[in-house]
């Protein structure tokens, strides 16, 4: 796999630990706020709403517990590891149940293993939640390189082929010789990716995001279908802004970000905001805490690189050799077609959701792991 191994390979217990001079100097930076101006009657006209993020940061700095959300965190066995020079943070959750099936869950921007803590119990222990013991999962959570815990990385060249094969050795040193692979977002290139460049171990791949260049086939859409084309064509040809900052000046964004709490907060609830189901929102508490761990790790910067380094591989195609299972999200960014994606790709499991949108281990950690369990029940044997 072409892969530096030649630093430690060992796997070492992680806690999360943040000292208490960090917390402080964050309510000390909240209360300085610069806030900028809004001309009246445009609210999120030109991006994140002045009395939304007004209110989040009035519960961020007298509401939101970050100790309490740290200790849940850290009910997870959490680990480090190093590969092809870079740190690693996961959670790996194994399955009390004999015959669980590996499972690896990849987020993506502006996410974190923390779109995941929800799903982790539906997915280890069906039983307890409804479901079926031999439905079970052993999962690993791992944040890219670049993000979070893993911490800002130190060279170029961290693309989503090479997060996959670093996916490729974290479960071969966790001993899975075969195993499963979901994600969104990049998390759904990388799970496709993966399949790719570990053709032998990993066996199937469940995505809640797949984006689609729109093709003319032999047969006469329908009128869903239409609607996913127009939409999909409209936002290939104005994608969102965060992509072209962050695809090519992401340090100039990360000035701004990293210096700044408030901006770190709007970069990221602007997303948030655009991207769920609105009758179902994420909780303060969720989208906080998902915001804490870019703050607290300092990596709005070394995040956004993904989308420069990724950017220099000039739309490739993306191949997966695995069978793959798609949910489909009303409220995601795009809505892929089943016909369009069968062109391309294995597809043998096909979800439309009802609610929820582009974070759905988040908004429907439920239904997302049902769709999960009945997936990947036919490739456990």
């Amino acid at each position: 796999m072409n892969l530096d191994l030649t630093l430690d390979t060992s796997v070492r217990p992680f806690r999360i630990d943040v000292p208490q001079t960090a917390l402080d100097d964050l309510q000390e930076r909240l209360s300085r706020t610069r806030w900028p101006d809004e001309i009246p009657g445009t609210a999120g006209k030109y991006g994140a709403e002045l009395d939304g993020i007004r209110e989040l940061t009035d519960y961020w700095q007298n509401s939101y517990d970050w100790r309490a959300h740290e200790e849940r965190i850290n009910r997870y066995p959490q680990y480090m590891t190093t590969i092809d020079g870079a740190s690693v943070h996961f959670l790996h959750v194994r399955s009390s149940e004999p015959d669980a099936f590996p499972l690896i869950l990849t987020h993506g921007w502006p996410g974190s293993f923390v779109e995941f803590l929800d799903i982790i119990g539906p997915l280890t222990d069906p039983k307890a939640y409804g479901g079926n013991p031999e439905d079970a999962f052993h999962v690993v959570i791992p944040s890219m390189p670049g993000y979070g815990f893993s911490g800002p990385t130190t060279e170029t060249g961290w693309n989503v082929p090479r997060i996959a094969r670093a996916w490729a050795e974290l479960m071969k040193r966790l001993g899975y010789e075969r195993y499963g692979a979901q994600g969104g977002d990049w998390g759904s290139n990388i799970s496709r990716t993966l399949a790719a460049v570990d053709p032998e171990h990993a066996c199937a791949v469940h995505l809640n995001y797949l984006p689609w260049m729109p093709k003319e086939g032999p047969d006469a859409p329908t009128e869903e279908e239409t609607r996913r084309i127009a939409k999909m064509k409209a936002y290939l040809a104005q994608p969102a802004g965060h992509m072209g900052i962050q695809g090519s000046r992401p340090m100039t964004l990360a000035y701004a970000l990293n210096d700044s709490p408030i901006g770190q907060l709007a970069w990221i609830a602007d997303k948030f905001a655009d991207w769920t189901d609105s009758r179902y929102p994420v909780t303060a508490d969720q989208l906080l805490t998902n915001v804490m761990v870019y703050w607290l790790t300092g990596t709005a910067g070394s995040a956004a690189r993904l989308y420069y380094e990724n950017a220099q591989l000039k739309g490739q195609p993306i191949p997966c050799p695995a069978p793959i299972g798609v949910a489909v999200l009303p409220y995601d960014l795009v809505q892929p077609v089943r016909r369009i994606a069968e062109r391309q790709y294995t597809v043998v499991h096909w979800s439309e959701f009802d609610r929820a949108g582009h974070f759905a281990a988040m908004e429907v950690p439920d239904r997302l792991a049902e769709d999960l369990r009945s997936f990947f029940r036919q490739f456990r044997d």
